[in-house]
């Protein structure tokens, strides 16, 4: 098997020597906004409105619409909620939305956000001809757009092949959200150099929530709220991370958004939390390593 004994060793987390957050915090929260390129010359990268007889179509003109939905509206109070509350996120993106939708790309960019790779459109990281063609382009275009080169990446839809890390790691990447095993981060080997893995979430995820398992529209609250709980009190002996992974074409809707309000105004309403986008996970958590 190549993984993932290639990649890192097994470690339960009781046996952890604790790594510290600042000011004996005990988790640090980051959320995740998915912001994405559909392509509608081709089949859509989610399909929840299926076409009459099962047919598939192209242009698929209901999915495509319902994202573009998010693009328009959805994410302009995913942006208010959170430029509000003072909080920066980091914006999992497809780089070709910073051409195709620069108003987006352009205020995420000017609250401060920090941009993680995502492709340039979004299909998996399988089907890519040249992966890493698309890492390299991804990256070169968020760094022409914002200034500065990403450090994260989540592949689309939580994607990698065998060379993926490898490739990543040849890019400059310096940490991946792709692995859903931890609720700290571990270290990850490469042909290259060793990358970070941020803990990222399929719990806390609208997709699975909402789209997946079509939950009540307040279930990204009560779902949040008692993730939180359980890890503010495991918090106290050893520091977590905990990642909220939203979409605009999800929880960017009326009957779901103040849902997502609530969960921020809970967690902010307690001491000992850090809101931090992944790269400042990432910093703190190499201080740590060589503390």
């Amino acid at each position: 098997m190549r993984l993932p004994h290639e990649r890192f060793d097994y470690s339960a987390i009781v046996d952890r020597k604790p790594w510290k957050l600042p000011k004996g915090a005990r988790i640090a929260v980051w959320t995740i906004v998915n912001v994405e390129e559909w392509d509608i010359e081709k089949p859509m990268a989610r399909q929840y409105l299926t076409a009459p007889q099962g047919v598939a179509t192209v242009p698929d003109v209901p999915n495509w619409a319902w994202h573009d939905y998010g693009m328009r509206v959805g994410f302009w109070r995913l942006h208010e909620a959170l430029v509000r509350r003072k909080i920066r996120a980091t914006t999992s993106i497809n780089a070709n939305v910073c051409h195709s939708y620069p108003r987006v790309a352009e205020a995420m960019r000017d609250a401060g956000w920090e941009f993680m790779g995502h492709g340039v459109k979004q299909g998996a990281m399988h089907l890519q001809p040249d992966q890493r063609a698309v890492i390299r382009d991804s990256v070169q275009i968020i760094e022409k757009f914002t200034g500065r080169k990403p450090k994260g990446w989540l592949g689309p839809g939580l994607t990698e092949t065998w060379e993926t890390l490898d490739l990543l790691a040849e890019a400059g990447i310096e940490y991946v959200a792709d692995w859903v095993l931890d609720e700290q981060p571990l270290t990850l080997k490469t042909r290259h150099r060793d990358i970070i893995s941020v803990p990222y979430t399929v719990e806390i995820n609208d997709v699975v929530i909402s789209a997946v398992q079509q939950q009540p529209s307040d279930e990204i609250f009560r779902r949040g709220r008692d993730h939180f709980d359980r890890l503010y009190i495991d918090g106290a002996k050893a520091p977590r991370v905990m990642a909220i992974s939203i979409h605009p074409y999800l929880t960017g809707v009326p009957h779901r958004i103040k849902y997502l309000e609530m969960l921020y105004d809970y967690i902010l309403g307690h001491e000992g939390v850090v809101m931090w986008t992944g790269a400042e996970i990432l910093d703190w958590y190499r201080s740590q390593l060589t503390a």
